[in-house]
């Protein structure tokens, strides 16, 4: 299984702190153009033909007063395409990103091979935060994902980028680092079922590892049936394939020290229900219940293309949940690994299933923070829509961090509550704890609450409840229905709310 996640290590990124000479201009194909809010008129003067676009965007706000984006070609012999963009440096980190989604799908309708990019009266910070929300926009935009049809789409020409009007160098790489990782996620979660098995899922990984110099161990049925994994094996055991396990990556920077960062991510590679089998709506898109791996993954390969100073371990729970003679039912009860009795209630609930487990086993590692994903719950959906993912912690000190983690990097999350006495509803007559209830009522916070039992007291957890992993359209910078959220929110925690480096207890 080829895929191409170093496809934006062909791009060139580069920065010209002059503004472009005519010749320059005209020897472009595609022209883009970002101006503040309110351009001055000497902002107008450093563009090509400045007076001329200035004319045209006063004439297409004469019918729209709030227009900010003017489309056109430029009154040189070679007419050069233009798209001007005004943004407001106060506009959120989202709203950003949504206008960097919208100006891409220009560029890419034109499909240009190299794209001129100018920023004039746009300085310093502000300067510097839209140019990476515009960069992320354009290189979202021209990442390749799976296609089958015998006469594939024509893909993405862009090979190079100039940047002009930028008077501070802009370091692209860990961007690009990031964009790699969400174009690995994404390509991983729209591939069919029938070609992204558990069993060829693993044998990526292998060859990823090898190529990234990470260490790599993988726990089969065998193996996990030696560590008592009785919820993940529950899950599986229907599975004719027998190809379903956990894998244990480590990157381990070369100079030592550094808290240790743990991420767990939920690969059902895809979902029936089990023998509370799902309508033939609610089956369709389960080859995509697989994308908190992918995000756990695409974390893990842009945290070691960034050289980042921490050790990291990332812990892919891959797996199918079949129907069949040998499926797990309502009213089993099964065994984890450290010890805790689950009584089973429902058998479409497999996703805390095998997380419970491989939580368990990431725990034994003593991590300073573990940070899960997964595609869990609809009752997350049903409460922030497709446009938030749902955040829990162990910790109600990060509360305000993770909610400005969403913030500042633009994958918006919310928190929900923690309190101890949402146990009361999984309480089991006969085990430790029920795995869900019928009832549905917060699902989200139940499903939280149980994976609560299977990370150590000492760890700082965050649980990732990924209702924003497909969205009609896109979201933010990201143009695909599949989003591959998660990456840069992780991204920002790590870097920005400096997360490993503070105790939070």
């Amino acid at each position: 299984m080829q895929i191409p996640y170093r496809h934006l290590e062909k791009i060139k990124i580069n920065q010209h702190q002059s503004k472009p000479t005519g010749s320059t201009v005209d020897a472009a194909r595609c022209l883009l153009l970002l101006l503040p809010k309110k351009p001055a008129q000497r902002d107008w003067q450093q563009l090509p033909h400045g007076a001329v676009l200035k004319t045209r965007l006063q004439r297409v706000r004469r019918s729209d007063p709030e227009a900010s984006r003017l489309v056109t070609d430029l009154p040189n012999k070679a007419g050069t395409h233009v798209i001007l963009q005004c943004m407001d440096p106060a506009d959120s980190s989202f709203a950003q990103l949504v206008q960097a989604r919208e100006l891409a799908a220009k560029i890419r309708a034109a499909n240009p091979s190299a794209l001129l990019v100018q920023l004039s009266g746009l300085k310093g910070n502000d300067a510097r935060r839209i140019t990476g929300h515009v960069l992320a926009g354009l290189l979202a935009a021209v990442c390749p994902m799976p296609g089958f049809r015998s006469k594939p789409d024509k893909p993405a020409a862009l090979k190079r980028i100039d940047l002009y009007g930028l008077k501070t160098a802009f370091d692209p790489e860990p961007l690009r680092a990031e964009l790699t990782g969400n174009h690995l996620a994404r390509w991983l979660s729209v591939l069919p079922a029938n070609r992204l098995t558990p069993g060829a899922y693993r044998r990526f990984v292998t060859g990823l590892a090898r190529d990234e110099g990470w260490q790599m161990d993988f726990l089969d049925t065998r193996a996990l049936a030696r560590r008592k994994a009785g919820a993940f094996l529950a899950v599986c055991q229907a599975s004719p394939a027998k190809d379903a396990g956990i894998v244990h990556l480590k990157y381990r920077p070369k100079a030592r020290g550094g808290n240790r960062l743990a991420l767990v991510g939920k690969g059902i590679c895809f979902d029936t229900g089990g023998v509370n089998v799902k309508s033939a709506k609610y089956m369709n898109g389960m080859h995509e219940d697989m994308q908190g791996s992918a995000v756990a993954l695409g974390t893990l390969l842009a945290l070691s293309r960034m050289k980042v100073p921490h050790p990291v371990d990332c812990w892919l729970a891959l797996a199918e949940n079949h129907i069949g003679s040998r499926a797990y039912k309502p009213n089993d009860v099964v065994t984890a690994c450290n010890g805790t009795t689950i009584e089973v209630k429902h058998t479409d609930a497999e996703g805390r299933m095998v997380l419970a487990d491989t939580l368990a086993l990431a725990s034994r590692g003593k991590p300073h923070t573990l940070i899960d994903y997964a595609t869990l719950t609809g009752a997350c959906i049903y409460s922030l829509s497709s446009r938030y993912s749902g955040v829990f912690s162990n910790r109600d000190s990060m509360t305000v961090t993770l909610i400005e983690a969403g913030r500042d990097s633009g994958e918006r999350v919310w928190p929900f509550p923690q309190d101890t006495d949402f146990d009361e509803s999984l309480k089991s007559e006969i085990a430790d704890t029920l795995q869900c209830t019928l009832e549905g009522e917060a699902d989200h916070i139940l499903a939280a609450r149980f994976l609560n039992r299977f990370v150590a007291s000492d760890i700082n957890w965050v649980h990732v409840d990924l209702a924003a992993s497909n969205r009609n359209g896109g979201l933010a910078h990201i143009p695909t229905d599949t989003t591959g959220f998660g990456i840069r929110f992780t991204l920002n925690l790590l870097q920005q709310q400096q997360l490993l480096e503070k105790s939070w207890n």
